[in-house]
């Protein structure tokens, strides 16, 4: 009878861990499910298309949990994994399938989470400008942040260390035209890259070109204060 009474009272206690146990696995289930379609919900209020990192909700859900759901969501098609932890919310065209975001959005929403700076240079500023229809497998940005280096697809993202100074214009493509004409050199410029490049700069605050125009070597300085006597003629 006394081995019945502590049979019996083990078996109890077995019974309870283990429905103790379940409940506790379920309730962790429960819990990383929620978070996984909290935020699937957060992307879904946004437009398709847009890029989607682990720093976007690591804050608010933790950075081992984002990592889980993010994975979660790649697996069940939600989303597109560009590289590391770099995701897409996915657009899709009847004709043309999946569209992807240009190198330019994604290098920017890298450096905006990073809190850098960047400018397109190279053969990326070309391409830009519309003085090259070729466009760079390899896309280089020199940036204030961390150099890196990011495989996007067929495509690469260079990210180069680069003095304040290249960082340092203020108009919206004046610093683009320096990098461009840079690259280009003084020699190989024509006259249809300077007609190009002139219908640009002519969007520009001329104050802005007035501050630019010092941060570029002399030859490409000369291009500027031309366009500056256009200004005030």
């Amino acid at each position: 009878m006394i081995l019945l009474c502590v049979f019996l009272y083990e078996f109890t206690c077995i019974v309870y861990f283990l429905s103790q146990k379940r409940h506790i696995f379920g309730t962790f289930i429960e819990f990383y499910m929620s978070i996984r379609e909290k935020i699937k919900e957060e992307i879904e209020a946004g437009r398709r298309g847009r890029i989607v990192m682990p720093s976007d909700f690591e804050t608010k859900y933790g950075v081992e949990n984002t990592k889980k759901s993010l994975l979660r969501l790649t697996n069940d098609g939600f989303l597109e994994r560009l590289a590391r932890g770099i995701y897409l919310y996915p657009e899709h065209d009847e004709l043309l399938g999946m569209l992807y975001p240009d190198i330019e959005t994604i290098a920017e929403q890298i450096a905006a989470r990073d809190n850098a700076r960047i400018i397109p240079t190279g053969a990326q500023a070309l391409n830009l400008l519309g003085l090259s229809t070729q466009v760079p497998l390899n896309a280089v940005f020199l940036t204030d942040g961390s150099p890196r280096k990011i495989e996007i697809g067929n495509r690469t993202i260079k990210f180069r260390k680069t003095s304040p100074k290249n960082l340092a214009a203020k108009g919206k493509f004046s610093g683009l035209v320096i990098q461009a004409l840079k690259e280009l050199g003084k020699d190989q410029v024509t006259l249809e890259d300077v007609a190009i490049i002139k219908e640009y700069l002519k969007k520009e605050e001329p104050e802005h070109l007035y501050h630019d125009m010092k941060l570029a070597p002399s030859w490409i300085a000369h291009l500027f204060g031309d366009l500056l006597a256009y200004y005030y003629e």
